[in-house]
């Protein structure tokens, strides 16, 4: 971590580093006026021990608070920066609605380890991929609900894709209402000040509608196509069938296992979009993947360094050598005439 920090430190002025000379010889000067001011006397034919007290031994100690200070200096001197960069992205963004089907059915196990649980995690990849796009998540099975409104807060969008749950938690009546989660994707996108407007919509069934239904999915096309509303349409199933199936999802609930791909290619085909069929992880990865090259965002990074002055530490520390010399000199190895 140090050695990374220390990495992005420059100098501004490196010339400054030749004031270094100076120091080896202070260094030699102060060595030899050590050994011409230790003076010798012989008091005997017996060489005498002198013993080692505490303040001999920290004799050298001022110089070398002196050395630190110097060095100190020299380096402030040489306006040490720490730089680090960044960048920030900017341009002109899609909006975006997922539209996702949290039906039981979504349960079901045929793509490890479940459908919902794939659509969910590569939806979030999905939305970290997109910088500058405004990002909504309309959710729906027996009844449509919008998670998260349009924003341009990918956070947000994120926290609540994460968050999501089959049946909303057990809040959503059962069933599967395509319609009426389109139409209030497209509800949500037309409020949207985006050039362009996309709904991904992803669902692993038909329209299953209980008698409250108030929007079918024609009426919900009809809607797309008036708002300029390009649908994308991913159905999610690992085969292709052609009549329905009785299953049993995640919490052991018998569901019909059908995928209504005419239904899906209509609405894409009519909004101007397009239907893809994900059997897997992989290839959900590659139509959204897909969806991505088409729906481009003109986007601009712009990079930029933060620069922070380093040098008033430097000169803060120098002081404080001077300083404990100074006190040092004149208490405990002060001299006395």
């Amino acid at each position: 971590m140090i050695y990374d920090w220390l990495q992005n430190i420059t100098f501004v002025w490196p010339e400054n580093f030749i004031l270094l000379g100076i120091l080896p010889f202070l260094i030699w000067s102060y060595i030899n006026n050590e050994r011409r001011a230790s003076g010798s006397m012989m008091a005997s034919a017996v060489p005498a021990k002198i013993p080692e007290t505490f303040k001999n031994r920290l004799r050298h100690l001022p110089f070398i608070l002196r050395m630190l200070a110097l060095l100190c200096l020299i380096m402030a001197l040489a306006r040490p920066q720490h730089q680090t960069d960044k960048s920030r992205s900017e341009g002109e963004g899609i909006d975006i609605v997922l539209c996702m089907d949290v039906s039981g059915s979504m349960g079901t196990e045929d793509v490890v380890p479940n459908r919902f649980s794939v659509a969910k995690d590569v939806a979030i990849e999905f939305v970290k991929n997109r910088p500058v796009d405004r990002i909504g998540l309309v959710i729906f099975a027996g009844e449509s609900f919008t998670k998260s409104p349009i924003t341009s807060d990918r956070n947000a969008v994120l926290n609540q894709l994460g968050s999501l749950k089959i049946m909303d938690g057990g809040y959503l009546e059962t069933g599967t209402l395509i319609g009426e989660g389109l139409a209030m994707s497209v509800n949500r996108i037309s409020k949207g000040t985006g050039k362009s407007r996309v709904v991904i919509l992803l669902t692993d069934g038909k329209e299953d509608a209980p008698p409250t239904r108030i929007i079918d999915p024609e009426m919900a096309m009809e809607i797309a196509k008036a708002n300029n509303v390009k649908v994308y349409c991913i159905g999610l199933g690992s085969a292709t069938r052609t009549a329905e199936q009785i299953v049993t999802d995640i919490a052991g609930n018998s569901v019909r296992n059908y995928i209504d791909e005419t239904l899906l290619k209509r609405i894409a085909s009519n909004t101007g979009g397009r239907y893809y069929r994900a059997i897997d992880r992989p290839s959900l990865q590659a139509i959204y993947s897909q969806i991505d090259r088409l729906e481009k965002s003109k986007v601009e990074i712009i990079k930029y360094k933060e620069v922070k002055e380093m040098f008033i530490p430097l000169v803060l520390a120098a002081l404080c050598w001077l300083f404990l010399e100074v006190v040092l000199r004149f208490t405990i190895f002060k001299k006395f005439p």
